[in-house]
Order: structure tokens, then C-alpha cells, then sequence
């Protein structure tokens, strides 16, 4: 199959960028869309040209790293998938599919797809980890968690930081990734006793990165390729209201619901 790409090309972040035709040909169906692009890059490479600049690592839907928007929709469209998951035979011959990068403030573009995702780690820095002083590990099935608990928290837990809840909002908020850090932490019974702090913190994080706010318009849920449930946000919501009552998170006590 033969397709035609209008791809976003751009030297670094001080420089303007612009959409670049190039022509996929004889593509495999059963290739994703990286190898497709893997193809057109080799091409590229042969004549003497600058290659496309796009991030990926495991190709497998984990590292979360394949960040694009395909055809307007951030990983493809296709229900729980990334864009390394995405494959040709989705597309048909001839068509003309148009890919760019992330569009949001606080990522910046590095180079062509490529955009810097580091306030993600900024915000996971904050508070998205448990400071609580254990000693030696205990043994894992010395702790009783309600199944349902366990369940609820490796939903929130499947967030790979993708990014693509960001993409996807008109206001370029990162209040799905957020809430499911707070939640996957917060469930559990380890993570009690910063809950309400962490709440605060990681909201704090996240305003100071510069996205935006949340109006609950469920597009993050709906692009997300681990399916992260909005209900996370309700939850970060909550927790962050009693941080408000009880002092802007600083005296954050173990409470669970």
C-alpha cells in the first residue's frame, strides 16, 4: 500500500515549524505505524535528507515514549492502543494521513514529533512516591488489601505518562495523568498517611508546570491508551478539597475513606 504523510517538521523550540509531504510506498499492512515511519526515515537517510525525529523505546504500548497525533487524534483513535500498537492495515491505500506532535505549553517541542515531557517528571518528583519510613521490607502478603482496593489501584497504576490525556484536552490539562498518580499511591494502605498532602502537592506541581485546568470534557479518558477512568479525577478532587480544609495539605493525617 502506498500513503501519503503530512508530517510536522521543526528544528528545536526557538525555531517555527511547518507540515512536510512525504510518500510512504510500498508499505506491509501488517506494519505499525513506527515501522512505517522507520521505512520512510531509511528513504529519507538514502537521499541525503534530515530524518524524521520521533521518540519510541519498548514498541510494545509500555514506555509510553511513541507520542503523536494521528490524523488529529492523539496515538490514532483507536481505543486503548499507542501509536507503536497502531498499525497500517488500519488505513487504506492512498490515504493521506497527517501526524504532528503533542500541543501543549508545558511540552514544548524538542525537535519534529519530539516534545519535552519532563514536567510529568516534575510532578511525579513533587509527591507521586510514598516517604514512609518502613525499615526492613515486610513480607507482601503480610499486608491485607481488599481485592477490589488492589484492583482499583493497578488500574490507576496502568498510566504509562504518555501524555496523551494533555494532547487531547482543549485546555491541555494533566489532570487525568495526575489523579491517576494520586490514586494508584492513595488506595493503598501504605499511602494513607501523606494521602490528603499528596493531593496538594502533585495539583501545586502540576499548575506551576503550566497546564491547564480541567472542565471535564472526558476527552482524556477517551484517548487514553491504558483506558484511565475519569472517576480518578473525582477522587484527586476530593482529596484535594480536604487538603484545602485542613491546611492547604500541610497537616495532611492518615485518613482513609
Amino acid at each position: 500500500m502506498n500513503v501519503t504523510l503530512r508530517v510536522w517538521r521543526q528544528k528545536n523550540s526557538k525555531t517555527p515549524g511547518r507540515f512536510v509531504e512525504y510518500q510512504a510506498k510500498n508499505i506491509i499492512p501488517d506494519m505499525s505505524f513506527l515501522e512505517m515511519l522507520d521505512v520512510v526515515n531509511e528513504d529519507l537517510i538514502a537521499r541525503g535528507e534530515e530524518p524524521i525525529a520521533f521518540d519510541s523505546d519498548c514498541r510494545e504500548g509500555i514506555c509510553g515514549k511513541c507520542s503523536a497525533v494521528v490524523n488529529g487524534v492523539p496515538h490514532g483513535g483507536h481505543r486503548g492502543t499507542t501509536v507503536c500498537q497502531l498499525h497500517m492495515r488500519h488505513f487504506k491505500d492512498g490515504d493521506r494521513i497527517v501526524i504532528e506532535p503533542w500541543r501543549a505549553t508545558a511540552f514544548p517541542v524538542i525537535k519534529d514529533l519530539v516534545v519535552d515531557r519532563s514536567a510529568f517528571d516534575r510532578i511525579i518528583q513533587a509527591s507521586g512516591f510514598i516517604s514512609v519510613s518502613t525499615g526492613q521490607a515486610p513480607e507482601a502478603n503480610s499486608i491485607s488489601i481488599p481485592r477490589v482496593v488492589a484492583e482499583r489501584a493497578m488500574d490507576a497504576a496502568a498510566c504509562i505518562g504518555c501524555g496523551a490525556c494533555v494532547a487531547a484536552c482543549k485546555n491541555a490539562s494533566a489532570m487525568l495523568f495526575v489523579a491517576a498518580k494520586n490514586a494508584h499511591l492513595g488506595l493503598l494502605p501504605q499511602g494513607q498517611a501523606e494521602r490528603y498532602r499528596r493531593a496538594f502537592t502533585l495539583v501545586k506541581a502540576m499548575d506551576e508546570a503550566g497546564f491547564g485546568s480541567c472542565t471535564n470534557t472526558n476527552s482524556c479518558e477517551a484517548v487514553c491508551p491504558k483506558e484511565i477512568s475519569v472517576e480518578f479525577i473525582a477522587r484527586l478532587n476530593r482529596d484535594y478539597a480536604v487538603a484545602l480544609l485542613r491546611g492547604s495539605g500541610r497537616e495532611a493525617a492518615s485518613s482513609a475513606d
